[in-house]
């Protein structure tokens, strides 16, 4: 489940990556080559950004290469790592939860607002907050799942040599 799980994030973000790029590509093209400026563009762009930056987010926690404090933790014994490990994973399971419902609560308010460059709710956008808890959320109890010796998809196949 966990490597399925990472390669749709890796879609994703690379997915959204690739629409920021197209746009500002297109968006650029047309503003100096034909002197026509698309409207949509800058705020299609953004808003991939962020759910990009999302997507990005998760995966990077479950590769464990996100931003940590590795001298702290490479400088204590394993048993201390182990439960440092579980703290983090605690607490991102708690920012996850708090994410989506602070993003639940955004949404019902200002989502009926129309987004000026492109005319749809602002609740198509604002999404990324509850899309992003939930992907933090499932990550983090796939994390302590494995923490506590459960058995995953990628702890059952053989490793393969790079």
């Amino acid at each position: 489940m966990k490597l399925l799980y990472k390669k749709v994030l890796s879609w994703l973000t690379g997915g959204s990556l690739f629409i920021v790029f197209a746009v500002v590509l297109g968006s650029s093209l047309s503003r100096y080559a034909l002197n026509a400026p698309i409207q949509w563009s800058e705020e299609i762009a953004k808003y991939a950004m962020i759910y990009g930056a999302m997507f990005g987010t998760i995966l990077c926690y479950l590769e464990g290469i996100h931003i940590r404090f590795g001298f702290v933790a490479d400088a204590v014994p394993v048993q201390v790592q182990r439960l440092f490990n579980i703290l983090v994973d605690i607490t991102t399971l708690g920012s996850g939860v708090v994410l989506v419902w602070s993003g639940y609560l955004f949404v019902l308010k200002r989502g009926g607002i129309l987004a000026t460059g492109t005319g749809l709710p602002m609740y198509v956008f604002q999404s990324a907050m509850i899309v992003g808890g939930i992907g933090l959320t499932l990550a983090a109890l796939i994390k302590l799942m494995e923490r506590f010796g459960h058995r995953t998809e990628a702890q059952a196949q053989p490793q393969q040599s790079e």
